[in-house]
């Protein structure tokens, strides 16, 4: 009867980046969306577009004190999920990369992790809240549709882009303690 011998090491696969990735890049996305077309631009605000959605949310204009402090107080909560989700993000990161953390960042199957949640993020939202619901846009007026579409499109490049990124990439295998960047004997 032939025994075979396990390598231990067989069993333990590197941490997956895929989740961490795509939560970070959900958080990011979010920020810099609220922070350049909700603060910076000044484009739109979580609820700018009420009066012509589609569940019946009370409108605020933004034009009025009382209106831009009511989207103000939505963009926060808006701003506190995406916080949350980076939080999220770096937690299981942390969790995962127990060792060679520094390393991580210069990951490009990490970065294009990243790229792809940001995609995802732009997706989702640029459906859901822009089309489905019809909360707001991301510039009202009469070209609004193709701000819209716009915003979809990039979601779908940064999806694919974060797909090449990672599809060139070594993947990421921590390096052990005692052991250089390259994963070999220091």
């Amino acid at each position: 009867m032939a025994t075979t011998v396990r390598d231990p090491r067989a069993d333990t696969a590197p941490a997956s980046l895929q989740l961490p990735g795509i939560i970070l890049g959900v958080g990011l996305g979010g920020f810099l969306d609220g922070i350049l077309l909700h603060q910076f631009l000044q484009w739109h605000h979580m609820l700018s577009s009420t009066n012509h959605d589609r569940i019946g949310v009370r409108y605020y204009d933004p034009h009025t004190v009382s209106g831009l402090e009511m989207n103000t107080v939505w963009d926060g909560i808006f701003h506190t999920v995406c916080w949350l989700a980076v939080l999220g993000g770096l937690a299981v990161l942390y969790s995962r990369v127990t060792t060679g953390r520094r390393q991580v960042w210069a990951s490009r199957v990490l970065w294009g992790w990243i790229l792809t949640g940001w995609g995802l993020f732009n997706l989702v939202e640029g459906l859901l809240d822009h089309q489905i619901l019809g909360i707001h846009h991301v510039h009202g007026g009469p070209y609004q549709v193709w701000w819209d579409i716009a915003f979809l499109v990039l979601g779908a490049l940064l999806v694919a882009g974060g797909g090449l990124l990672r599809r060139g990439a070594r993947p990421f295998v921590p390096a052990a303690p005692g052991t250089g960047r390259d994963g070999r004997a220091a």
